[in-house]
C-alpha cells in the first residue's frame, strides 16, 4: 500500500515543453507532448498565456489530466478555442511503481502572485526536498501538492526580489539536484537546466520565428521546427518581445568521480 503522505517527486523522464511567439502555442505544445510521449504517460497538461486586449492584460488558460496527451486533448475544441495565446508550456508525467494518482500533481502548476500569474513543469529530482519541505512548513507554508515541484513555487513566492526572474532565480538556488524546468510568466518563456546538465534541455526555432525550449529534439521534428542548440549546464534562457537571452547565474557544478 503506498504512502499517502511520501513525497511524490517527478520522475527523470517527464517529458516538457515550451513555446513563445507562436499563433497556434497550445497546438504545437501539443505535437511537442505527442512526440515525447515515450518519456510518460501517467498524465498531461498545456498551459497558455493568452493577452485579453479589452482588458490590456493576460490569462492563463490551463486544461491538464490523467492519461497521454492524445487522450486528454481528444477534443479539438481544447486546443483550439480554450487554451489560446502565443506562448505555452506542456508537460508529460512520467508513470512508475508507486507515483501518485492524486490529480493534484498532475503539472504544469499554475499560481497567481502579486506581480501576476505563473506556471512550472519540471522534469527531474530535487535531492533536498524534506529539508526545504520542513522548513518552509515550519515557517507557516501549506503544500497543495506532495511533488517537490511545489517548492520552487513557494520560494519564488517569498522571494523579496522585485523582477520575477529575479525571483525565479534566487528559489532554483535553493534546490539541489537534476532537474531541467520551464517557466512561463505573461510575457515570457524561461528555461533553466542544473548546473550539472544531467537533465535535457534543447532550443529551437519555428518557421515564424516562435522560440522552443523542450526536452528532446523529436519535438522540433514534429513541429518542423529547427534544432539551434543544448541548454548548457547551469543556463538559464529567456524568450521574450525582445528575443532570446542567455543567462549563466549559477556557480560551476562540482566534478564528481
Amino acid at each position: 500500500m503506498n504512502n499517502i503522505f511520501e513525497i511524490d517527486k517527478p520522475r527523470s523522464n517527464c517529458a516538457i515543453f515550451g513555446i513563445f511567439n507562436h499563433p497556434e502555442a497550445s497546438v504545437m505544445t501539443y505535437y511537442g507532448l505527442h512526440a515525447q510521449q515515450h518519456r510518460g504517460q501517467e498524465a498531461s497538461g498545456i498551459c497558455s498565456s493568452e493577452y485579453i486586449p479589452e482588458k490590456k492584460k493576460y490569462r492563463f488558460n490551463i486544461h491538464k489530466g490523467h492519461g497521454i496527451a492524445l487522450e486528454v486533448f481528444s477534443d479539438q475544441n481544447i486546443l483550439t478555442n480554450v487554451l489560446k495565446g502565443n506562448a505555452a508550456i506542456g508537460h508529460n508525467r512520467y508513470s512508475t511503481t508507486g507515483a501518485s494518482d492524486s490529480r493534484s500533481n498532475i503539472q504544469p502548476f499554475k499560481v497567481n502572485f502579486k506581480e501576476g500569474s505563473l506556471a512550472l513543469s519540471h522534469n527531474g529530482n530535487f535531492t533536498n526536498t524534506k529539508q526545504l519541505r520542513n522548513k518552509l512548513q515550519d515557517e507557516g507554508t501549506i503544500f497543495q501538492t506532495t511533488s517537490d515541484s511545489e517548492i520552487l513555487l513557494h520560494l519564488i513566492a517569498r522571494s523579496k526580489q522585485k523582477e520575477m526572474i529575479d525571483k525565479i532565480l534566487e528559489a532554483c538556488r535553493q534546490v539541489r539536484g537534476a532537474y531541467s524546468l520551464l517557466f512561463m510568466t505573461r510575457d515570457k518563456l524561461i528555461g533553466v537546466r542544473d548546473p550539472h546538465g544531467i537533465r535535457p534541455l534543447v532550443l529551437g526555432k519555428t518557421k515564424g520565428n516562435g522560440t522552443v525550449i523542450c526536452s528532446e529534439s523529436c519535438a522540433l521534428d514534429l513541429i518542423e521546427a529547427e534544432f539551434e542548440r543544448e541548454g548548457e549546464p547551469g543556463e538559464m534562457v529567456v524568450a521574450d518581445a525582445r528575443g532570446v537571452h542567455s543567462h549563466k547565474p549559477f556557480l560551476p557544478a562540482v566534478e564528481r568521480f
